[in-house]
């Protein structure tokens, strides 16, 4: 039997992580098989289930690495004073709607997470909460109840909005939506 370096385990792990959550944002979750995921990380079939119970399992662990760390660049754009005016624009840029497999996960697979189970559904919406409650402490004014109602509103717009412009076939109407929608997150921020 073949004894592997310290950390092994980990890096492996982390191998499929990555490339699953990659493919996933970029076909789907349904659209992906264990196969792929597993030969795009140079790993056999069965070295899957070392790491993982079920395909489940994994994107319950994709969405909440994913989402981590999504939340960690909120945690540093608020520690490091960025403004939230920022984050909005680079979230709404032609850059982050060209490139979904290194994208928000919500954006990508939020109508999938939909009509996964329970298990996975509460993982995203924990994570998804914490997102929410960084960006209403990114707002100025208002109540913490006020700040959180216009970070949820503000979130849904930039969400809708990516996934819009990701599915229309006219590049002009894309970057209108993601123009249109920038105002609108701002405004929403800034509860005017």
């Amino acid at each position: 039997m073949a004894r592997y370096d310290k950390g092994h385990r980990d890096t492996t792990r982390r191998q499929i992580l990555d490339v699953a959550s990659a493919q996933f944002r970029e076909s789907g979750i349904a659209a992906v098989g264990l196969a792929g995921i597993m030969s795009a990380a140079g790993l056999t079939n069965g070295a899957f289930y070392t790491h993982f119970e079920s395909k489940e399992d994994l994107v319950r662990a994709v969405l909440l690495d994913a989402l981590e760390r999504r939340e960690q660049r909120h945690k540093d754009n608020l520690k490091n004073g960025v403004a939230l005016e920022t984050t909005i624009r680079d979230y709404l840029s032609p850059r982050h709607r060209d490139h979904a497999a290194t994208g928000c996960p919500t954006a990508a697979l939020a109508s999938e997470i939909a009509r996964h189970p329970k298990s996975t559904r509460e993982a995203f919406t924990g994570k998804m909460s914490d997102i929410l409650a960084l960006m209403a402490a990114q707002m100025p004014n208002g109540s913490a109840a006020e700040r959180r109602r216009r970070a949820l509103s503000a979130y849904a717009t930039m969400v809708g909005a990516l996934q819009l412009s990701r599915a229309v076939s006219d590049r002009q109407l894309s970057e209108e939506i993601l123009e249109n929608a920038v105002e609108a997150a701002l405004t929403l921020a800034k509860g005017a």
